[in-house]
C-alpha cells in the first residue's frame, strides 16, 4: 500500500462523501470494535456495491494508517483528488446558469483552515477554489477530514503562478475581491452580485504584495472587539453568505 498521504482518507463522514462523490476507492478498514451506526451503515452499503475489498484493522494499525488523525474506527486507501483546470470551474457556473462565484486562497498553510474553507464554499454553492502549488497547504487528508468531505463536491485548480491566474479570472469577466484587514472598504456595502473570485489571505500575512495589486476592490469585516482580525476560514465564510444574500436579494 502507498504511504502518500493524499490516497489515505480517514473519518466516517469524509470516507462516505468520497464513496458518494464517486472517487476510486481501493481499500476499506473498520476498527475491529467499530460500532454500527446509520453512517457506517451507509459506509458498508457504498463499499459493497463499488465491490471495495473491507477488511478490519486494530485500533493500533488505524492510528498509524492514520498519521495519528482522529479516524474513527474508519480508514480507505483511495486515489487522490483530482484537480481541473481553471476554465473547468468556470464551465461550473456555464452549468448551472449562476454568476461565476470562485474561491480563491492565497498560500493558506493550516489544513483546518483550508478544510473549512472549502466545507463553507461548497455549502454557499461556490462553483470551485483556486489554490497555489507552492508555499500552500493541499488537499491532504486532514484537509479532507476537516472539509468533512465537502472536497468530494468542490471542484479544484492548482495553478503555478496566482497573480496571472487573478488576471486570467478578471479576462474572463470576474471581480476580484480580496479580503483585507486594513481595507477601507465594508464588505457588506460592496456589490457582491457579479461574477466573483473571492481572495482569501494567509494566516498572519493576509495577501501579498502581487496578488493584493490584482484585486479589483479589497473589502474589510468590521471588528467591534478587541481582535484584531477573525480566522481567514471564518472571515472567508462570511463574505460567502453576504455574496449569496446580496445575489438571492437581486433575483426577488
Amino acid at each position: 500500500m502507498s504511504r502518500d498521504e493524499t490516497s489515505l482518507v480517514y473519518g466516517r463522514r469524509p470516507v462516505l462523501e468520497a464513496l458518494r462523490g464517486g472517487r476510486a476507492v481501493r481499500r476499506l478498514w473498520l476498527s475491529e470494535a467499530q460500532h454500527r451506526t446509520p453512517v457506517v451503515d451507509a459506509i458498508l452499503g457504498a463499499a459493497q456495491q463499488a465491490g471495495v475489498p473491507i477488511g478490519e484493522a486494530s485500533r493500533q494499525r488505524l492510528d498509524e494508517l492514520a498519521g495519528g488523525g482522529h479516524h474513527q474506527g474508519v480508514v480507505a486507501e483511495m486515489a487522490e483528488v483530482a484537480t481541473v483546470a481553471l476554465d473547468d470551474l468556470l464551465d461550473v457556473a456555464r452549468r448551472r446558469q449562476e454568476p461565476p462565484l470562485l474561491v480563491v486562497t492565497d498560500h493558506l498553510e493550516d489544513p483546518q483552515n483550508l478544510g473549512s474553507l472549502i466545507r463553507s464554499a461548497e455549502a454557499a454553492g461556490a462553483h470551485g477554489l483556486v489554490v497555489p502549488d507552492r508555499r500552500s497547504v493541499g488537499v491532504t487528508p486532514a484537509v479532507v477530514r476537516a472539509s468533512a468531505g465537502a472536497t468530494e463536491h468542490l471542484a479544484v485548480a492548482t495553478v503555478v503562478n496566482l497573480a496571472r491566474t487573478l488576471r486570467e479570472l478578471k479576462a474572463a469577466g470576474l471581480w476580484i475581491v480580496g479580503l483585507d484587514a486594513g481595507a477601507e472598504q465594508r464588505y457588506d456595502l460592496a456589490d457582491l452580485t457579479e461574477p466573483l473570485a473571492i481572495v482569501v489571505g494567509s494566516e498572519g500575512k493576509g495577501l501579498s504584495r502581487l496578488v493584493a495589486e490584482q484585486c479589483d476592490l479589497r473589502v474589510r469585516l468590521p471588528m467591534a472587539g478587541r481582535t484584531a482580525s477573525l480566522n481567514a476560514a471564518v472571515a472567508g465564510a462570511i463574505v460567502l453568505y453576504e455574496t449569496v444574500r446580496q445575489r438571492l436579494a437581486a433575483r426577488r
